[in-house]
């Protein structure tokens, strides 16, 4: 019996299904002419159906561009920035555009090689969350290759920056806490000396400056670092500030991770959860709505973030005309009160 190979899907057959054009679905995954959301969305739904796989080397041939995008972040094991990684995919694809996800571990030579090395020779630009470079190291974020930068403060070099406003963040959820009567708040996660790219420090900062606003002394044995920002993190530094003898109502965590782990440790030492202690988080991820109690958070607009550095990076790439240049943007953030405050 002769099998007849399966013939490969091609544009024409895609724009079939869309109801539209070859040239426009070449427009959708070129990213070289504007279409509207609908018709790029029934594009990318046709191309997922019928599982149009285009020809990456005869593209780059044509176009002189991969049609490849690059997310780097610190670790995926921490829910923010996976959950980060992923909204870049998603709306990276919904623009017809592939994504290679690099992690950096926050290690100064993998950052390095992230700016340097040959993966960013094979895509098109790259969005780039560095923790371990610092102001000596400008120079290096800045290249001829499209790139966006996402910072936990304003990095001296020019290039687009999308910036948390880690001691706002720190600020607000200080203050949500405050606000609802706590006076003797604990905070898990800080690191104590600001290095270039250290949300926690930052977070700290806010955390203290609420503290000094409320009329209310700080009380340095109420401050944890947490070795990392996990769950298990979150545990084990509850477990040291319990163990101290410290007395808290309040908790603000560095992240939900950490938020999480702590909830678990002091309900399992007896405590309740908002009644004797009241418990805040930054980040809004998925898990945080599903605790019990739900966790009260600092949610950071992931989508939003997302969103907006493909566009930057994108309209780079394309050279778009309404381009205006390298800026920084602040990246919203807003507290959701939730069972766990």
């Amino acid at each position: 019996m002769t099998v007849t190979p399966r013939r490969p899907v091609t544009m024409a057959d895609v724009g079939a299904a869309a109801g539209v054009t070859s040239r426009t679905v070449s427009n959708v995954l070129s990213g070289n002419k504007p279409v509207t959301p609908s018709t790029r969305d029934a594009v990318m739904a046709a191309v997922r159906e019928l599982g149009y796989q285009m020809n990456v080397t005869a593209r780059g041939l044509r176009t002189g561009r991969t049609g490849l995008l690059t997310v780097a972040v610190p670790a995926l094991r921490i829910d923010y920035f996976a959950e980060l990684a992923l909204a870049v995919v998603d709306e990276a694809e919904r623009q017809g555009w592939a994504v290679t996800i690099q992690q950096t571990q926050s290690d100064r030579a993998r950052e390095l090689a992230i700016l340097g090395g040959h993966d960013r020779l094979l895509s098109d630009g790259l969005i780039f969350q560095p923790h371990a470079l610092g102001p000596e190291d400008r120079d290096l974020l800045v290249s001829d290759q499209p790139v966006v930068l996402l910072a936990d403060h304003p990095l001296q070099a020019d290039a687009d920056q999308l910036v948390l406003d880690n001691v706002g963040i720190g600020h607000a959820a200080a203050s949500h806490l405050l606000e609802r009567g706590r006076r003797r708040i604990a905070m898990i996660g800080p690191n104590h000396d600001p290095g270039p790219s250290l949300a926690g420090a930052y977070r700290l900062r806010g955390y203290l400056q609420a503290v000094e606003e409320a009329g209310l002394a700080a009380a340095p044995e109420l401050v944890v670092e947490a070795q990392r920002w996990t769950w298990e993190g979150g545990a084990a530094a509850a477990e040291e500030l319990l163990a101290s003898g410290a007395s808290f109502d309040g908790l603000l965590c560095g992240n939900d991770s950490l938020a999480l782990g702590a909830m678990h440790v002091l309900r399992s030492h007896g405590l309740d959860v908002p009644g004797d202690v009241a418990v805040v988080g930054v980040d809004d991820i998925k898990d945080a709505a599903r605790s019990l109690p739900a966790l009260s958070t600092v949610a950071l607009e992931t989508s939003t973030t997302a969103s907006t550095a493909v566009g930057l990076l994108l309209a780079q790439i394309r050279r778009d005309p309404s381009y205006r240049g390298p800026q920084t943007q602040t990246i919203a953030h807003r507290v959701v009160e939730r069972a766990s405050s």
